[in-house]
């Protein structure tokens, strides 16, 4: 523990940088609640979506980097916003119209358009939850309609409405003048219809902890702040949940980066310290285009365990936080072969290395043995001349190719082996396009058959890829990624694939032959 500790101290990986940035905080002593408090927070006005998980995953990245370099408690907190009122109806649920009766008011006072939980705010933090223990994570989590009713809230909101106008002229100087008209930092919640209201303040009593207002038909108001009779808007609630919750560090898109010092003002004037902050780069779908919980763009993380395993993803969330990334189905193939290339070289590495390797922060120090003898890529390949052998039938091949393995001995494989047949008939399968080989290419592919015809040299795939590289050596190939390009798309109908010695090592020698005839008989193109 002692070298890790050493190593982790001046490890160039972003959580231990973090880290570090956080034990200076209580480099003169503890912190006097007795922990240090993780937060992440949750909109749920639509369905989580991916980025909502790699909050919770870098965070917990973050708290366990600082739990090697200091004793000091932790907690994780994963609070919900769920007092919210619902601004729109998402573009991706059951029963729109009936949510459009229920416009503006809590989300957790909105029926559950899936008909499975009390409310929408209700259904929707269930998904999340059930996202979360999916990986394991170690969090409490908070509603903020608990939090707000229960009285848990009640003093830092009793401050803000005796400190209304130093709050005030904080938010009036971000906001445009035509907003500055009605902006209250406070939003009642109309005691008659449920609806969260936006209107400005008559009178704030700071000493009696109340405000006055009138709602949308004219009538006058005096309601508490306490209790759940009012929410604060967005950006005050920010560091007003720090304030009351003692927060020590908190990460938000990039999207956030310019209310940092509002967030931050907030807190301070409640009497609170503002947090260490990080601030991520947006996920983006396939186009480009900033993932919304409202529009349901880009992968769901049920989506990307349908095709690949839990840490895999985790691993894809560990990469360069602060440059943007596509979160696409064509990243998921790469990210569970780098995933177990980091497990393999885990063992070996020094306790610098280690600390920096991605598996260290994915599995907290503790990462498990890769059984991966045979990469995620291959199996796609593999799958796509195997034909519809199911998982059974890529077993036959692999224990060929690995006789030690089983699925009982591997058992990362066999997940792997099922998660690429799914992947490989939702989303290769469809893509494919096998063309016929020009007159060079199918003399070098003859070539290649008669010499593979008389191997005799096993299963050892270097030497096999050695083999067809003098095969495009020979037929003058230049470059050479020219004849392996030719192979994958005449092959397996790609533009590109593995290494082509690995996959005849797999897929077996005579197999390759019998291939190629039926490529250069055009029967895959005709297939």
């Amino acid at each position: 523990m002692s070298d890790l500790r050493d190593a982790a101290m001046s490890s160039k990986a972003w959580p231990f940088e973090e880290a570090r940035r956080i034990l200076k905080r209580y480099e003169s002593g503890p912190p006097a609640k007795g922990h240090v408090l993780f937060e992440t927070g949750y909109g749920p006005s639509g369905l989580p979506h991916i980025g909502t998980f790699g909050e919770v995953a870098r965070t917990t990245m973050i708290r366990r980097a600082f739990e090697v370099l200091s004793d000091i408690p932790t907690r994780l907190v994963c609070f919900s916003d769920d007092l919210d009122g619902m601004r729109k109806v998402p573009d991706n649920v059951p029963n729109p119209e009936m949510l459009r009766e229920h416009l503006q008011r809590p989300l957790t006072s909105v029926p559950d358009p899936f008909g499975t939980h009390d409310s929408f705010g209700d259904h929707n933090n269930a998904m999340l939850r059930r996202f979360l223990d999916t990986f394991g994570f170690e969090y409490e989590f908070i509603s903020a309609t608990e939090f707000y009713r229960s009285g848990q809230f009640d003093a830092v909101l009793l401050r803000a409405a005796e400190r209304y106008d130093d709050l005030m002229a904080m938010m009036l100087k971000s906001l445009r003048e035509e907003r500055q008209q009605t902006y209250s930092i406070f939003l009642p919640i109309h005691p008659e219809t449920g609806r969260v209201l936006y209107v400005p303040m008559k009178h704030v009593d700071g000493r009696a902890g109340t405000i006055t207002f009138d709602d949308e038909a004219g009538r006058e108001w005096t309601l508490p702040v306490t209790g759940g009779n009012v929410k604060l808007q967005w950006k005050p609630d920010f560091g007003a949940r720090w304030a009351a919750l003692d927060v020590d560090f908190e990460m938000y898109g990039k999207d956030h980066s310019t209310n940092t010092p509002i967030y931050d003002r907030i807190c301070e004037i409640l009497d609170g310290r503002a947090p260490e902050h990080f601030t991520y780069e947006l996920f983006l779908d396939e186009n480009g285009e900033k993932i919304s919980k409202s529009k349901g763009n880009g992968l769901t993380i049920d989506e990307w365990l349908t095709y690949a395993s839990t840490e895999s993803l985790s691993y894809y969330m560990f990469l360069k936080p602060r440059t943007a990334k596509r979160l696409s189905w064509d990243v998921i193939p790469k990210a569970v072969d780098e995933y177990h290339q980091q497990l393999r070289a885990y063992p070996t590495q020094t306790p610098e290395q280690q600390a920096a390797n991605p598996v260290w922060h994915i599995h907290g120090g503790n990462p498990p043995e890769s059984k991966m003898v045979v990469s995620f890529a291959m199996l796609l390949n593999l799958a796509s001349v195997a034909g519809a052998a199911g998982k059974d039938g890529l077993w036959g091949f692999i224990r060929r190719y690995a006789p030690e393995a089983s699925p009982e001995t591997h058992p990362d494989l066999d997940r792997a082996a099922g998660f690429a047949l799914a992947y490989f008939n939702d989303f290769v399968a469809p893509a494919r396009q096998f063309r016929l080989p020009d007159d060079k290419e199918r003399a070098a592919m003859e070539d290649l058959a008669q010499r593979l015809r008389a191997w005799d040299g096993g299963l050892d795939a270097e030497e096999l890829q050695t083999l067809a590289f003098a095969v495009g050596k020979d037929h003058a190939f230049e470059p050479l990624r020219d004849w392996f390009k030719a192979l994958y798309e005449v092959l397996l109908g790609a533009s590109q694939g593995p290494r082509f010695g690995g996959f005849i090592a797999l897929y077996g020698v005579e197999e390759t032959v019998a291939l190629i005839e039926r490529a250069l008989a055009g029967e895959l193109v005709e297939g």
